[in-house]
């Protein structure tokens, strides 16, 4: 059987940098894209060469429409499914977190039962460090980690995830998992840190930023993200979970004052504004595992990925 994978959410911002790599990269593999192209996916966001690809094709949907949905795998008869597609603004979650419950987790269950319905292979879930909570300064987080959210963003991806391996144990679902850390790059939406401080610094607007800005994230480059991705899709275990960072450790104020530099702008234009509720003060990913199973270690060093986005933005 030819193999025929479902991408959700793949005119986001992570789903459209993995299909534009890697439908190219493998033309006997039938890639269906799969989105409901709500306020961050936008088709264009897939370059033309892949919209016009034999290997490719877009079907707009609600992935909770389960009735839709069903007549897509009809049609297609997938084999596999990476799992993109989610509410990921952290901020939006604590406005509505009703949305984030039903997208992040309902959404999630309709895809892993259609799979067992229709007798698919492998479900890899693309979940999130943020499901760890916070860590101290010291310490990372590891595949062991116990998983205590923060937010109702996390507190979904973490029900998504825990679903996933529930589905595993009970049903023999084929699955992995891989929880990244602060992805940055192309195709991002201008709601989420860099791309919206980039887009206030070119309009010489004041760059809000949160408490005394000392909250530290790993940034891991999205085709770096991308590469881990497809390296656990295709060769880890059943069952497997993979951290994947990006060795790079920045405070939020590190990263404006970076932007600003790189745009010829000075720091008067930061504006601390009052922290939100439940901020994690620090994310820090040891991805010794996937190195050590699969060979897989970042390429993109922060320097070089950061100068990329902000040409990419500009």
């Amino acid at each position: 059987m030819k193999k025929t994978i479902l991408i959700t959410g793949g005119a986001w911002f992570i789903g459209s940098n993995f299909l534009n790599k890697y439908v190219p990269l493998f033309p006997d593999i039938f890639f269906i894209n799969l989105d409901a192209l709500t306020y961050a996916g936008n088709i264009e966001k897939i370059d033309l060469s892949v919209r016009s690809a034999q290997n490719y094709v877009f079907e707009k949907v609600d992935i909770r429409d389960s009735v839709t949905l069903r007549t897509i795998y009809q049609k297609y008869t997938p084999t596999d499914m990476i799992h993109f597609a989610a509410e990921s603004h952290v901020d939006n979650s604590i406005l509505n977190p009703l949305l984030f419950t039903e997208t992040n987790v309902l959404w999630t269950q309709n895809l892993l039962d259609l799979h067992r319905e229709f007798g698919m292979q492998r479900f890899h879930y693309i979940s999130t460090d943020e499901v760890y909570g916070d860590i101290p300064e010291s310490g990372f987080f590891t595949e062991e980690t116990h998983i205590e959210p923060s937010s109702p963003y996390s507190a979904s991806k973490a029900g998504g995830d825990i679903l996933t391996q529930a589905y595993g144990r009970t049903f023999w679902i084929d699955y992995t998992i891989t929880r990244c850390s602060n992805n940055y790059g192309r195709n991002q939406n201008f709601i989420s840190l860099i791309p919206f401080f980039i887009s206030k610094i070119q309009k010489n607007e004041k760059v809000p930023l949160y408490g005394d800005g000392s909250n530290i994230r790993d940034w891991l480059y999205v085709e770096d993200h991308c590469d881990a991705v497809w390296e656990v899709f295709t060769r880890g275990k059943t069952g497997s979970i993979y951290n994947i960072g990006g060795n790079n450790e920045y405070t939020n104020l590190e990263i404006t004052k970076i932007l600003l530099a790189a745009m010829g702008k000075t720091e008067d234009l930061i504006s601390f504004v009052p922290d939100r509720p439940g901020h994690d003060k620090r994310y820090a990913i040891d991805a010794t595992k996937i190195k050590n199973d699969l060979g897989w270690t970042p390429k993109v060093k922060f320097k070089e990925g950061i100068a990329k986005t902000i040409q990419y933005y500009l």
